[in-house]
């Protein structure tokens, strides 16, 4: 994994994000960042915006203003893939698969990227992480339970060997069991230098395993802090949930 090195100080950040989508704004001036080997969690009620400040992070959605920082060399206006290649992995909501693809042909499909020499240490890697996958390597991506299509969604992004890790709703519709085989994986990723963004709409598992915590209401940062101060603040994510009713 191309993490940063032992006491690198790497940093993601977002400043002063504003965005529009659907002809409304749903990002107003939003400020974040993720630092190199910590989980940094997103949270907020749906709606708050976290899913377009996913799109924004992976180069999906063109912003009005503010900027978008990779150890302080600005990525505005790249291109998705020029995004990745920078060292910024994306597993988006829904543990979505190509269902007509092998699952080894759905993880090649994300390491194009990769010369042919690095591929295959690559995907030896990522099998190491999810052993589960290998004996499900030619089977057809639609035949997976949720929790293995998310086991190859998480893979997928690892394969690029990136420094930043964003995560949109990790434990969306899976089983406690698979959602804390997957939070193992984060923090393994983390003890080897990658930064995380956790992004989740139900706090108790993010929360749980991140130092920094960011919180979303109606598109501005309501929370700025460590995670176990917002733990010890339930008042905060109470008054948020209650103000997007």
């Amino acid at each position: 994994m191309r993490a940063c090195e032992q006491g690198e100080a790497g940093e993601l950040r977002l400043d002063e994000l504003v965005l529009d989508r659907g002809g409304k704004r749903v990002l107003h001036g939003v400020s974040l960042s993720v630092r190199c080997g910590e989980i940094t969690a997103l949270v907020g009620p749906n709606g708050a915006g976290k899913s377009s400040t996913v799109m924004a992070l992976a180069g999906l959605l063109p912003r009005v203003s503010g900027r978008v920082m990779l150890d302080g060399a600005v990525l505005m206006a790249r291109r998705a893939e020029q995004v990745r290649a920078a060292g910024i992995a994306v597993v988006p909501e829904g543990h979505r698969v190509l269902g007509d693809l092998s699952v080894r042909d759905n993880l090649l499909a994300a390491a194009t990227a990769l010369p042919g020499p690095q591929l295959k240490g690559a995907l030896e890697d990522v099998l190491a992480i999810f052993p589960e996958l290998e004996p499900k390597l030619a089977l057809a991506g639609r035949s997976l339970s949720g929790g293995q299509k998310q086991m190859v969604c998480v893979a997928q992004a690892l394969l690029a060997r990136p420094r930043f890790l964003v995560v949109d709703e990790l434990s969306l519709g899976l089983a406690p069991m698979v959602v804390k085989r997957l939070v193992g994986v984060l923090q393994q990723v983390v003890a080897q230098g990658v930064g995380v963004l956790l992004i989740e709409q139900f706090t108790t598992v993010a929360l749980a395993v991140s130092q920094q915590a960011f919180v979303l209401e109606r598109g501005r940062v309501a929370y700025a802090g460590t995670a176990a101060e917002l733990r010890q603040r339930p008042d905060i994510l109470h008054g948020s949930y209650l103000a997007a009713g």
